[in-house]
């Protein structure tokens, strides 16, 4: 009898703790789905931990454990809200990218600050087919530690249009300027911009004001992408 209960008991806790978590990745979204950032990949490790000790220890009352849970991905969301709204708890929740390669030349203090190596750095472009580093305009570690790469011109892989249209040269890496009516000051240091040169350039799109601005692009030939609130996107050339 002692056996079949203990079947049963953990059968039932299985069955909860599947559906508990289908409902709590649901809730949470696909952001944490696709461990963006390594406050999503912890999250998701614990929320897996908790669960998983609701099911299998029989010392943990499950009721108990399912408040733990839920409060845990109650701070989650409330964190989570916090970034959305708030540009700087984003950079201190998330961190933010760091340049490592810059117009082809290794940035020591940047990689000693993200305490990555050579023997990193070289792993993680051969991982992008990259096996030299005259193959790099810019190369980006991101929040979640994976390596974003541009190509120098000569390295990327020929396609339609470059057949037909000869390219700008590269002059800048792709960097975001505003971001929810906010001025990211880091990226305008970062190419020797000044906030006036910004204003002049969102005056051509019609932009008078930050606020109406979601989302503004600085492009690789020194151009400039604005995305207005309201769903309406402009280029400039």
């Amino acid at each position: 009898m002692g056996p079949d209960f203990n079947f049963l008991e953990i059968t039932m806790k299985t069955l909860c703790g599947f559906v508990v978590i289908l409902v709590l990745t649901r809730i949470l979204g696909k952001k944490q789905l696709s461990n963006v950032t390594f406050f999503t990949y912890v999250t998701g490790i614990t929320i897996g931990s908790i669960t998983g000790a609701m099911v299998i220890e029989q010392n943990i009352n499950f009721f108990e454990g399912l408040i733990s849970l839920s409060l845990w991905v109650l701070l989650t969301i409330l964190v989570e809200t916090i970034s959305l709204k708030s540009s700087k708890a984003r950079v201190l929740l998330d961190g933010q990218p760091t340049i490592v390669i810059k117009k082809g030349e290794i940035l020591e203090e940047a990689m000693a600050q993200c305490r990555l190596n050579m023997d990193d750095l070289s792993m993680m472009l051969r991982k992008e087919n990259v096996f030299s580093l005259k193959d790099v305009a810019y190369a980006i570690l991101e929040p979640n530690g994976q390596l974003s790469i541009m190509k120098t011109k000569g390295a990327e892989s020929v396609t339609r249009d470059d057949l037909q249209i000869k390219k700008p040269a590269v002059t800048v890496f792709p960097s975001e300027l505003i971001v929810d009516s906010q001025i990211v000051e880091k990226n305008l240091k970062e190419f020797n911009l000044s906030k006036k040169w910004l204003y002049q350039e969102l005056a051509k799109h019609g932009v008078h004001s930050l606020e109406e601005v979601f989302y503004a692009e600085l492009q690789e030939d020194g151009s400039l992408t604005v995305d207005k609130k309201g769903n309406s996107r402009e280029y400039h050339h």
